[in-house]
């Protein structure tokens, strides 16, 4: 049995009010969730239509989105409060694009000490501090709802002004004693600060603490702390030690932060300043435009007729949404509020398609011309042009969208998800009255290539969008709404700004103590315990190096957990000959894929409120989905040949790297899906052994790869076998359509 999709689609008819029900079967479906089983149209959720229909109270998308990025909820301010906040949020983004064209003539640290004044004290009104008393609780022992939520408290109100003066405190042109004196003085003093520069230091240091706890929770400021700790008491460790220093007191730190290219204002803080809030200001305006939703029913209307239409809407929105959004769990939100309910009409359990969703939309952060933000780290760190970073980005990318598409056609002919027909409109229809919202995609691409710098790229192609915007009455950006993007783009910049700004607590540090070349000697004299051969001894230390980034990224956000995995492992890497391009994308994407990793997994949890699946089963799906991208990252840096996959190394090595890496990630989605396509099912056996095939395979060296496709034919011929086995003996090949869900062992 087909069924139909109906989208109503807001882009090319009337949009379907928000309170319209979407028809519901009164039996339950295979996730649990009352998927529909009957033949009536269900269309895809209109713009501002509530998660699920048949949940009212599930909150707005883009709400719950915010609970499961990097970073906690802030308030929604209105009234006084909220204009003084848009006010504020707009001048910044004002400064921003001013300087791209007429920067500051003090030079770049005074932009970021200005900057981080004008972000820094917005921190404490938007977000609340959530340190709830005992005794402050309801009647029936929970807290009390929306407490310290929904206006900035005095406490607030004196940690922003206390922020503020110690921000600005640098370039204040007041003299205090032998302190102040403005910013040519404050730099005068570095290595000799006053101590009142020692105390406004101390105060931007806990505030910083206090903005990254509010925005990111408790982990990142231990972790900030525990580098402090060391940098303060690593003299009092015994000298034998590897990590042991010389010991620095609080007036060295103090000033290794404050007053220096490695601290508060290093690299970090530099990229948010200068990129991310760019980039965040273009994601805004094309989310305005419409473009967001264009993505999702361009990806509907591309396979309303395969049989696999739901699986790969959901996959291709999530790649279309990636470009430019930058964000997994946002990204993720996003698609399933709209795929979900045509997924929960094929048959997919909430689960299975929990774990699709979260996949296809950490994919967001890894998807060329807006990656995440640590990409515009790496550019910075190494040197490179941002143009470069995505070269590197692109051929990984294809294989990570690959190994999902090849797991959706292969759940859909294992279990039993029923064809969907999404009866929409046409996509040439959609590209020929909507395809001008790929043209500042173009754009940024295009600029880049003829020399431009990233921030004038990004800030054309946002001139472009929002020209572009009027072509459609309903997304037109009037000066209000343009008010609204350029408010939003500095707001989603909050929290980032200040884990930027706290990450120079760790550079700094590691600087200073040399840890960075320690940890590196450690790390790679526990792989030169087990084995002599440098061969050997690399691929241990990639192993050792991607469990250390994985289990970090769990901790902290992936902009912090890259910083402090490429100062403290990026090292070990280089000391053994991998080159930089190829340490510094190893440590990007282990740190991106803390995002699908038990037992955080912030896109998965994401996608189980959307979809109401269980949550630990969801994160295992969505660990199914992405494994792929857990294992192309060794291939970068185990062999010279992995540096094709970077498209570096001319078009024969690029081929090779490609087409090799391809064939394992489709072997290990057969042996993680368990189904072959084009032949059956393929057992315990044929898996494993397929699972051997995928990981010989990545280590891209004559033999290896010869070894592998030897694997990869066992296990056809095994598959092939057990298919016509099952032919003579009459056993089923397939799950019947009516029992959705249902596996085949």
């Amino acid at each position: 049995m087909v069924y139909t999709i109906r989208v109503s689609s807001p882009l090319v008819s009337s949009v379907r009010s928000s309170d319209d029900p979407i028809p519901q079967s009164p039996h339950p479906g295979p996730g649990g969730t009352g998927a529909t089983v009957d033949d009536a149209p269900v269309p895809l959720p209109a713009e501002d239509a509530p998660v699920d229909p048949a949940r009212p109270a599930t909150p707005d998308p883009r709400e719950l989105a915010a609970q499961f990025e990097d970073e906690k909820p802030g308030r929604t301010l209105t009234g006084p409060i909220g204009l003084l906040l848009t006010g504020a949020t707009v001048a910044v983004a004002l400064l921003a694009l001013a300087q791209v064209f007429a920067p500051l003539s003090q030079g770049s640290k005074y932009y970021l000490i200005i900057f981080l004044a004008g972000v820094l004290p917005m921190v404490f009104l938007a977000y609340p501090a959530e340190l709830r008393l005992p005794w402050r609780r309801t009647a029936t022992g929970g807290e009390q709802p929306g407490a310290g939520r929904t206006r900035p408290t005095a406490p607030d109100w004196v940690l922003a002004g206390a922020a503020l003066v110690s921000c600005l405190y640098p370039v204040l042109p007041v003299t205090i004693g032998g302190a102040g004196g403005g910013y040519d003085a404050f730099l005068d003093r570095q290595g000799l600060l006053t101590p009142l520069d020692v105390a406004m230091g101390t105060v931007l240091l806990l505030l910083l603490l206090e903005a990254c706890r509010r925005t990111t929770g408790w982990i990142l400021p231990a972790v900030c702390l525990l580098f402090l700790g060391y940098g303060y008491y690593g003299g009092l460790l015994p000298q034998s030690l590897p990590v042991a220093h010389a010991g620095l007191d609080f007036g060295q730190l103090v000033d290794a932060f404050y007053n220096s290219d490695s601290g508060f204002y290093g690299t970090p803080l530099d990229v948010a300043a200068t990129y991310i809030v760019l980039f965040t200001i273009y994601g805004a305006v094309l989310d305005l435009s419409g473009a967001g939703r264009f993505f999702v029913e361009l990806s509907a209307a591309a396979f309303r007729r395969s049989r696999t239409a739901a699986g790969r809407t959901a996959v291709a929105s999530g790649f279309l949404l990636g470009t430019v959004s930058g964000s997994g769990a946002a990204t993720t939100v996003s698609i399933g509020a709209v795929t979900w309910p045509v997924l929960r009409k094929a048959g997919y359990p909430a689960e299975r398609a929990g774990g699709m969703l979260a996949a296809a939309g950490v994919g967001a952060i890894l998807s060329p011309p807006t990656l995440g933000a640590a990409a515009f780290i790496i550019a910075e760190y190494l040197g490179v042009s941002y143009l470069q970073v995505l070269g590197w980005a692109t051929v990984p990318t294809v294989l990570y969208y690959l190994g999902i598409l090849l797991s959706v056609e292969i759940d859909a002919r294992r279990s039993g998800v029923r064809p969907v027909v999404i009866d929409t409109t046409s996509p040439w229809r959609l590209l020929g009255r909507f395809g001008y919202h790929f043209l500042s995609l173009l754009v940024i691409t295009g600029l880049l290539a003829l020399g431009l710098s990233a921030t004038k790229a990004v800030v054309g192609a946002t001139v472009l969008a929002a020209a572009l915007s009027f072509l459609d009455r309903r997304h037109r950006l009037t000066p209000a709404r343009l008010v609204q993007a350029l408010s939003s783009g500095v707001r989603g910049v909050l929290a980032v700004s200040a884990v930027c700004a706290a990450a120079g607590i760790i550079t700094a540090t590691t600087t200073k103590t040399g840890l960075g070349p320690q940890a590196a000697a450690l790390l790679i004299s526990g792989a030169q315990a087990v084995s002599s051969d440098p061969a050997v001894v690399l691929a241990l230390t990639a192993l050792l190096a991607a469990v250390a980034l994985t289990l970090l990224g769990l901790a902290v956000p992936v902009t912090a957990s890259f910083v402090i995995g490429w100062v403290i492992i990026g090292p070990a890497l280089l000391d053994l000959g991998v080159a930089a391009p190829a340490a510094a994308m190893f440590v990007f994407y282990f740190a991106v894929l803390s995002e699908v990793s038990p037992p955080t997994a912030l896109a998965a949890v994401a996608a189980a409120a959307v979809t109401g699946g269980r949550l630990v089963p969801t994160m295992w799906q969505t660990l199914r989905y992405a494994l792929p991208a857990y294992l192309i990252p060794l291939a970068f840096v185990i062999t010279p040949t992995g540096l094709g996959l970077l498209g570096i190394g001319g078009p024969e090595r690029i081929a090779v790297a490609g087409l090799v890496c391809a064939l394992s990630v489709a072997v290990l989605a057969v042996a993680a899906g368990g189904w072959l396509p084009g032949v059956g099912p393929a057992g315990t056996p044929e898996r494993l052994v397929g699972a051997l095939a995928g990981l010989t395979l990545l280590w891209l060296e004559p033999v290896p790869v010869t070894v592998g496709a030897v694997l990869t034919a066992l296990m056809v011929a095994g598959a092939l076998v057990r298919r016509g086995t099952a032919g003579r003996t009459g056993a089923p090949r397939a799950v019947p359509s009516g029992h959705p869900g249902e596996d085949i062992q």
